[in-house]
């Protein structure tokens, strides 16, 4: 990988819940994520949240139940995963992490090319998120092991359509070169 940079998504507290995802579902997902982002951070890659940030009365809100709501503790990372000084933080209002953020200033402004994507729900943020980064031109990947949703039918269905549609490297964190 030339530049990378990883690519944190909704790993908020309303989303690791019993009817999101239950944490038993996703503790091996968190802990993938934790020992990743500690082999980006001790080499100097980027990592940077990419969290929902909604108002309180989002639009969303029509398909989904409230969730992420700007200044709720709902809205905040988890605990495990929280972000460390040099991190960066991008607030998102729709699934995609690119739309009408400044994610990809970001990311230009630091060099990078490749973008490491891990977080929850791989159906939904994850494969919008994997979508415009391939839009724009990244090379994308994505760890099995550190990526989720609500039931394996969803999280293999996201996989498959990340990987088909967007050519990006689907396979086990412990393989990427970070």
């Amino acid at each position: 990988m030339a530049k990378a940079a990883v690519l944190v998504v909704d790993m908020l507290k309303d989303f690791v819940k019993p009817e999101f995802i239950p944490r038993s579902r996703i503790s091996g997902t968190i802990d993938a994520i934790k020992r990743l982002l500690d082999r980006a951070r001790a080499k100097g890659v980027p990592v940077v949240y990419v969290c929902d940030s909604h108002l309180p009365d989002d639009g969303e809100f029509k398909i989904w139940p409230r969730h992420a709501v700007q200044g709720t503790e709902g809205a905040e990372v988890i605990e495990e995963l929280k972000p460390r000084e040099g991190d960066y933080i991008v607030k998102k209002r729709r699934y995609s992490g690119f739309y009408g953020t400044d994610l990809d200033l970001l990311l230009r402004e630091l060099g990078v090319d490749t973008v490491i994507i891990v977080g929850v729900a791989t159906h939904i943020c994850v494969l919008h998120t994997a979508a415009d980064a391939y839009f724009r031109g990244y090379r994308v990947f994505v760890p099995r092991d550190c990526v989720n949703a609500p039931t394996d039918e969803e999280n293999d269905w996201g996989l498959r359509y990340i990987q088909r549609m967007y050519g990006a490297i689907v396979e086990e964190s412990s393989r990427l070169e970070v």
